[in-house]
């Protein structure tokens, strides 16, 4: 609802705001920009299109400096402003857009992510 301020889970900083773009909601297919090393997006070509359905998401990820935490791998989408689209730290594993509507290759993202479950 907008204007209700809801604390998350605390695994990483940072705020979902309402996305500055054009058109709300982002609904439809678009790119993402996945690290090199990430495990979700091994395999799957930068040019495929994943399946978005939001109007609010995060814009950035102020990650503090800290010697015993490894930073997340951070995954980007574009629409009006860059927001993040997947974010990657470990076992904990998150996606902005639906894997589940995404067709083949939100299958094989979805595989990606079973196989670090053995």
């Amino acid at each position: 609802m907008h204007g209700v301020h809801t604390d998350g889970c605390g695994e990483w900083p940072g705020r979902v705001e309402r996305l500055t773009a054009p058109v709300l909601p982002h609904m439809g297919w678009n790119t993402v920009l996945a690290p090199p090393e990430s495990v979700l997006f091994a395999g799957i070509d930068p040019a495929e299109r994943f399946y978005f359905v939001h109007s609010y998401a995060a814009t950035a990820l102020p990650l503090p400096d800290a010697p015993y935490m490894t930073a997340p791998l951070v995954t980007w989408a574009t629409h009006g402003e860059p927001f993040v689209a997947a974010v990657e730290n470990g076992p904990l594993m998150a996606t902005q857009f639906h894997p589940e509507k995404s067709g083949d290759t939100g299958a094989a993202l979805l595989t990606n992510w079973l196989e670090t479950l053995r």
